[in-house]
């Protein structure tokens, strides 16, 4: 039976890892310093996960463990007078200058996750770099040797690192529009006759180090497969202990260009003269503005309260009204006049009715085939309090695609919706292929909650055992402080393997995004 199915472990070649990304802004080199030491440490130990440091110094010099105080140029009193700093550490390579304008990276990572391949890393290192320069239109290479990135003869990054017990401290420095000047107070990397250069010289604009940075984020998780955490608590206890501060993260890619005037207010004008909801709204959608602009919606009927208390949903929860009598009509002559070729319909969880609103899912259905008959019709139902008899009321009426979304793997259900039940989830949709095989069925999942990537690949073998045709899977957005915080932020690398992943498995589409949600580009 469907209802007795649980997620199977499943080999997959990827992997997350956990990584805490640490903005720390603008600091002094010397705190940093004390961070990073005290993250190996703790990440020798087990008791961190990796990290990642992003940071901006002031006028810097440090000496790596082959370098000769000869290759510091400039003299003592000039180093004071303009407020440079001048340490010996104990990574590799000879001496290098930080400043501002440079960005900096410290990644500290357990190699025992990269093969302690230390090499491996550093031309992984190098191979971001390089990847971000060239989205600039800046064509950079490595030398053999010569650890770093070179744009023709000029370096434009340098690279050392330390390793103690496998796992590594320091990390890389970009040029991003630093003064060039000062590099002139040191031989760069020991290098006699080395020109240093930048992103804003070889572009010959001006260029922010939030653009590099951004990109060097995305990079770096395409290339290592990280899965960005918020820092956890002993981490953020070591950041205030040492008097620094990281700024809150979210991905550029989760950025969504504002719709343009008007077009949130004429959709909604067109959803009030209907007293029609939308669950673009109700749930607080980041794709709503371009959906409205291109004059569609996912309408969401028996009101705009639910019933259930899902920690991850901005419906709003509570007793709800009594269902509209003439919600139906309303909303197939919307869909008419929108002329709509696709129209999804949803609806709030309504347990308090005996049919958990399946008859009024069905009256929407004749109402759009009476009034608009070529639009086709995707239904997203929940699940009915596992009801066979309501479900085959929806079935009946013979919409083109009937979704269900599983949400989230098994093991989180307690926590992230504690009154829904994975097993009946998958039988409504097994149930809906029993009752007609012509129906396309379709489930969604958000990841960022602290699932694995084996426990989604688990999921996507459960829904296919279900006769799942269509999947989607997007990142979890906090919509209030009310409810469950992001565990993690998914690159747009893993969502495109994971749709590989999907396709692989069988799945005859697969939207997979950081901003897919249920209904984004339903439209076959």
């Amino acid at each position: 039976m469907v209802g007795s199915v649980k997620a199977k472990s499943v080999k997959t070649e990827v992997s997350f890892h956990p990584t805490y990304l640490l903005d720390l802004g603008k600091a002094d080199y010397t705190k940093v310093l004390q961070l990073q030491k005290k993250l190996q440490n703790l990440r020798i130990k087990g008791e961190v996960a990796d990290s990642f440091i992003l940071v901006e110094h002031p006028p810097t010099i440090t000496l790596g463990k082959d370098s000769s105080l000869d290759h510091i140029l400039a003299g003592e009193k000039w180093l004071s007078a303009h407020k440079f700093q001048v340490f010996q550490i104990e990574r590799g390579g000879d001496v290098t200058y930080h400043g501002p304008g440079q960005l900096v990276g410290y990644p500290i990572l357990d190699l025992h996750e990269y093969q302690k391949d230390v090499h491996l890393l550093v031309c992984k290192l190098e191979e971001m770099l390089i990847r971000t320069l060239a989205t600039f239109g800046i064509k950079a290479d490595r030398r053999i040797g010569f650890p770093g990135v070179w744009v023709g003869e000029k370096k434009i990054a340098s690279l050392g690192l330390g390793v103690t017990h496998w796992v590594t401290i320091h990390g890389f420095a970009l040029n991003v529009n630093p003064n060039l000047s000062h590099f002139k107070t040191i031989v760069p990397c020991g290098l006699s006759g080395v020109q240093m250069t930048s992103m804003a010289e070889e572009l010959n604009r001006s260029i922010s180090i939030s653009e590099a940075k951004n990109r060097i984020i995305e990079e770096m998780c395409a290339l290592f497969q990280w899965e960005i955490r918020p820092p956890s608590s002993d981490v953020e206890r070591l950041l205030t202990s040492d008097g620094l501060e990281a700024k809150a993260f979210r991905p550029s890619w989760l950025t969504v260009a504002a719709p343009l005037a008007g077009v949130m207010e004429e959709m909604e004008d067109v959803l009030a003269k209907g007293r029609l909801h939308t669950v673009c709204q109700g749930a607080c959608c980041p794709n709503a503005g371009e959906c409205f602009a291109l004059g569609t919606a996912s309408f969401m009927i028996l009101g705009d309260i639910c019933t259930r208390g899902c920690r991850f949903c901005a419906v709003s929860k509570g007793i709800p009204c009594l269902p509209d009598p003439t919600e139906a009509e309303a909303l197939a002559e919307t869909v008419k006049s929108l002329n709509l070729k696709h129209a999804v319909v949803t609806s709030v969880t309504r347990d308090d009715l005996p049919d958990g609103g399946a008859g009024e899912f069905a009256r929407v259905v004749r109402a759009l085939r009476q009034k608009t008959p070529k639009t086709s019709i995707e239904l997203l139902i929940p699940d009915l309090a596992g009801s066979i008899q309501a479900l085959e009321t929806i079935v009946a009426v013979k919409p083109e695609v009937i979704g269900h979304n599983i949400e989230t793997v098994p093991d989180l259900y307690p926590h992230v919706q504690p009154g829904a039940n994975y097993e009946r989830s998958l039988k409504v949709l097994a149930e809906v292929k029993r009752l007609d095989p012509t129906i396309k069925t379709k489930s969604g999942l958000m990841v960022g909650l602290g699932e694995t990537t084996q426990e989604v690949c688990c999921v996507m073998e459960d829904l296919r055992k279900a006769g799942c045709d269509y999947l989607t899977i997007g990142q979890y957005l906090q919509p209030t402080s009310k409810h469950l915080p992001v565990m993690g932020y998914i690159s747009p690398s893993m969502f495109a393997w994971y749709r590989e992943q999907a396709l692989e498995r069988g799945f005859e589409r697969a939207e997979c995004g950081p901003l897919v949600r249920s209904s984004y580009h339903a439209q076959p």
